[in-house]
């Protein structure tokens, strides 16, 4: 069960890389282009929030399935996992969350964008540092290789 729930949770890492980044690139596009905000931003932004929830689901099944919360975090590399990749990864869903239920308040579709733009960068910002400290803690892993 640990390595089927361990290779889901490295796999799905790149569909909500994907939908971030699409998620990102268009709340961009349309903020600055200011373009209006149509039902085609309001599914790619719900999908990049519910990609990014069952990878959540994933991961924390993993953490207390393979008892992450008791290693020793003197050490790096256990550090990491017990509480900076957990805690990185909560806070960018909480933003991503937070920029999803914002992009619904209003009708100015630019400030639509522009929190889905802040929120969801902020996220793709704060991912791509946890994938950094791992590197770092585990230099065994690579920036995109599968675990």
């Amino acid at each position: 069960m640990y390595e089927i729930l361990k290779s889901a949770h490295s796999g799905w890492r790149y569909i909500v890389l994907v939908l971030l980044v699409l998620a990102f690139v268009r709340a961009m596009a349309g903020w600055l282009g200011k373009q209006p905000y149509t039902e085609g931003n309001r599914k790619l932004n719900v999908f990049a929030l519910i990609s990014a929830h069952i990878q959540l689901v994933f991961g924390l099944l993993l953490y207390f399935i393979g008892s992450w919360f008791s290693v020793d975090s003197s050490q790096a590399l256990g550090r990491y996992w017990k509480m900076e990749h957990i805690g990185m990864m909560i806070f960018a869903i909480v933003l991503i969350t937070v920029g999803n239920a914002r992009s619904k308040r209003g009708d100015d579709p630019l400030a639509r964008h522009r929190a889905v733009a802040l929120y969801f960068g902020l996220a793709l910002v704060l991912i791509f540092a946890a994938i950094i400290a791992m590197t770092k803690a585990d230099p065994s892993r690579t920036f995109f290789g599968v675990s």
